[in-house]
């Protein structure tokens, strides 16, 4: 346990594509000494093709990240009864839900969710989420940046999509806090100050639900 005092064991970080969420998560696992689940998404093999053809490849691509994220968390927290160490993970696993239902079809949808239901029932939920919030313009140009040949036909439509569908489902919370913090086009990785303020946000305790904070 780090010697910060932080009352949260399970700490996850959220975004939209290209927001910072995994350069979050693993600069505050390296502060904390906590355990890092990372999103494998590259290994997604339908991912390419995918925003190639969204609507051919749209149950594929959610089934497979379903079924990653599934394990990786069960791998996590199916043999633990108490956390021995706090967890950093950088999503969540109702982002499953939020994607799918972004991308599939109603009837797709339906049948996904009833999956989802069931694969979900095991996992807890997270102790704090802190969302980075950045618009589709900085979102671009950092998708651009890390120069993805998958990521290049992402449209700003698509990232409009993901946005609202986060801060939708923030609405429903009521049983742990969110912290959406507005990054801006701020990097930051190198940026000291940032860094040192998320620390002081994670050892404050929060009421259920939504905070906004700039």
């Amino acid at each position: 346990m780090s010697a910060i005092e932080i009352p949260y064991q399970f700490i996850a970080i959220e975004g939209n594509i290209g927001a910072g969420k995994t350069t979050l998560a693993s600069i505050l696992r390296n502060r904390l000494n906590a355990e890092l689940i990372l999103e494998q998404f590259s290994d997604n093999p339908f991912l390419p093709a995918f925003y190639q053809n969204p609507d051919r490849h749209a149950f594929s691509v959610e089934l497979f990240f379903m079924a990653e994220r599934h394990k990786q968390f069960q791998e996590q927290f199916a043999s633990r009864s108490l956390f021995t160490n706090q967890i950093i993970s950088d999503y969540i696993f109702d982002k499953t839900l939020l994607f799918a239902h972004n991308n599939l079809e109603e009837e797709e949808f339906r049948l996904f969710q009833r999956l989802f239901n069931v694969l979900k029932s095991n996992f807890p939920e997270p102790d704090i989420l802190i969302f980075l919030y950045r618009d589709v313009e900085h979102l671009l140009a950092n998708i651009a940046k890390r120069n993805r040949d998958f990521e290049k036909k992402i449209s700003p439509e698509y990232l409009l999509k993901i946005q609202q569908a986060y801060l939708d489902y923030f609405k429903t919370v009521n049983t742990f806090p969110i912290i959406l913090i507005d990054v801006e086009d701020l990097d930051f990785q190198n940026d000291e100050l940032f860094l040192k303020k998320i620390m002081q946000r994670l050892q404050r305790t929060y009421a259920p639900g939504l905070h906004r904070l700039k």
